[in-house]
C-alpha cells in the first residue's frame, strides 16, 4: 500500500470537560474516498477542524504528505493542497458564478482581489476560470448571480472554490445537508467524477451517499475511531452495528 497522503496519530481534543478527539487515529490513501461517519457528537467536524487548521490538537500529530502540519496555518495548509468545503455554503451571493470562481482561484494563486473585473478580462485567469466551472457543471450558469442558484448549485460552486488551487486533498464536511433528492444526485455525480483524481475526506449523514461514493469508512464514537473498513466490512462489523448503524441498515 502506498504512504498514506494524511494520518491522524493520537489526535486528542478537549473542550473544557468535553473531549471531542480522543486518541483518534487514522490515516487516508492517496485517490481514495474516505468517509467519516457517527452520531451526531462523535467529532467528525472537530477534526475537520483541526485538519483545516482552524483549531488546534491539545495532542497528537497531524501529517499531510509526510509533514507535520503543527504550527501551520489555514492558509499555508490550503497552498500546500488542502481545502475545505464547509456545511454551509460560503459563496459571495451578489457576484457570478464565474467571479467567485475567479476570486477563489486569485486567493489561492495569493493575488490581488480585483473583483471588479469581469473573469475573462484577463486570459490566464478566464481559462483557469472556465475549467473551474466545467469540473463543476456550471458552465452555463457562468454568468448568473450566485444568489439565482439552487442549493444545490450553490454547493457544487463552492466545492469548485474549494478545488481553485491545486487541491490535493478535499475536506467535506456534510455536503448533501439541506438537499432535496435531485441536488444529492448531482451532488453524488460530480463527487464520483473527482474519484481517483484528488483525495477526499467526507463527513456525511446519508447512508447511501456513504456506501455509494467511500472506499473505505472510519466509524467515530465519543471521539474515537472505533472501526476502519470497506463499506462491505463496516456494514457487517458487530461493533458498529451495536455502536450506531443498528436499524439504519
Amino acid at each position: 500500500m502506498d504512504e498514506p497522503l494524511l494520518r491522524v496519530d493520537s489526535v486528542t481534543k478537549r473542550f473544557g470537560a468535553v473531549t471531542a478527539s480522543r486518541n483518534l487515529s487514522f490515516t487516508v490513501q492517496p485517490g481514495e474516498i474516505h468517509a467519516l461517519i457517527g452520531p451526531n457528537g462523535s467529532g467528525k467536524t472537530t477534526i475537520i477542524n483541526q485538519l483545516s487548521g482552524e483549531i488546534n490538537p491539545d495532542s497528537g500529530n497531524i501529517y499531510f504528505a509526510g509533514i507535520n502540519l503543527a504550527g501551520i496555518s489555514v492558509p499555508a495548509r490550503a497552498r500546500m493542497g488542502l481545502a475545505r468545503s464547509f456545511q454551509i455554503t460560503s459563496v459571495f451571493e451578489r457576484l457570478s458564478v464565474a467571479q467567485n470562481l475567479a476570486l477563489a482561484i486569485q486567493a489561492h494563486q495569493g493575488h490581488s482581489f480585483r473583483f471588479w473585473r469581469r473573469a475573462h478580462a484577463d486570459p490566464a485567469l478566464g481559462d483557469l476560470v472556465e475549467q473551474a466551472l466545467a469540473r463543476v457543471g456550471l458552465e452555463e450558469r457562468a454568468e448568473e448571480p450566485a444568489i439565482n442558484l439552487s442549493h444545490g448549485e450553490k454547493r457544487q460552486l463552492d466545492v469548485g472554490m474549494a478545488l481553485a488551487g491545486t487541491t490535493r486533498l478535499l475536506l467535506l464536511d456534510e455536503p448533501m445537508a439541506g438537499m432535496g433528492p435531485g441536488g444529492t444526485v448531482e451532488l453524488s455525480k460530480l463527487i464520483r467524477g473527482l474519484k481517483g483524481k484528488l483525495t477526499i475526506l467526507l463527513v456525511e449523514h446519508d447512508m447511501d451517499v456513504i456506501f455509494s461514493l467511500a472506499d473505505r469508512i472510519s466509524v467515530l464514537v465519543y471521539g474515537e475511531a472505533i472501526a476502519t473498513g470497506t463499506p462491505r466490512e463496516i456494514r457487517a462489523n458487530p461493533q458498529v452495528q451495536r455502536a450506531y448503524l443498528g436499524e439504519r441498515l
